[in-house]
Order: C-alpha cells, then sequence, then structure tokens
C-alpha cells in the first residue's frame, strides 16, 4: 500500500462523526437518511464525512431512487482491517420513512 493512501485512510479514520459513520456500516449497508439522525448533523455535512471516506477507499455507495446507501468496500486494506476491528457496531439502520421504498 502506497504512504498517500495510507495517509488518506488515517485522515479520513481519524473523526468522531466518521468513526460513527464506520461503526453504523459494520452492520451492513445503510441509507444516508438514517446518518442525519446518528450524527444530529444536517445532511450536507453528512455526505462531506461520507465522501472523505469514500475517497479514501473505505466505503462504496449505491443509488437508490433519489437516496444513497452507503456499505463497507468488502476488500479492506490490512490498516483499515485493523482499525474497523477496534469499532464497536452502532445500529444505524433504521431507515423508517419512505426514502428507501
Amino acid at each position: 500500500m502506497e504512504n498517500t493512501q495510507i495517509e488518506k485512510q488515517l485522515k479520513a479514520a481519524a473523526d468522531l462523526n466518521r468513526i460513527k459513520l464506520l461503526a453504523c456500516m459494520k452492520n451492513g449497508e445503510v441509507c444516508v437518511c438514517d446518518f442525519v439522525d446518528v450524527l444530529g448533523i444536517s445532511q450536507p455535512a453528512v455526505s462531506q464525512h461520507l465522501r472523505k471516506l469514500k475517497e479514501a477507499g473505505i466505503i462504496t455507495e449505491r443509488k437508490v431512487g433519489t437516496w444513497k446507501h452507503y456499505r463497507l468496500v468488502e476488500d479492506q486494506t490490512p490498516l483499515m482491517k485493523g482499525i474497523l476491528e477496534q469499532i464497536q457496531p452502532l445500529n444505524g439502520g433504521n431507515c423508517d420513512t419512505d426514502c428507501c421504498h
């Protein structure tokens, strides 16, 4: 792994809100609308955190209608595997709105 990739991943994982996002995704795919509730911040702020995780190659997204769903990349680097092992799962996939249906 290149040093630039290591730097991107460490910077992406070095934020409490992004750690919470990763904790939510440990249980599987999560709709962006759920992250707003979990973090208690605006949707644009959530999107910025998700963008950093995606650019670091830690998460991936898929579009469902007008909403995006995020999940952890299956083939994580050894560095990220070690970090993710230390993060306790957080229930974040409770989309009870009509956004996903």
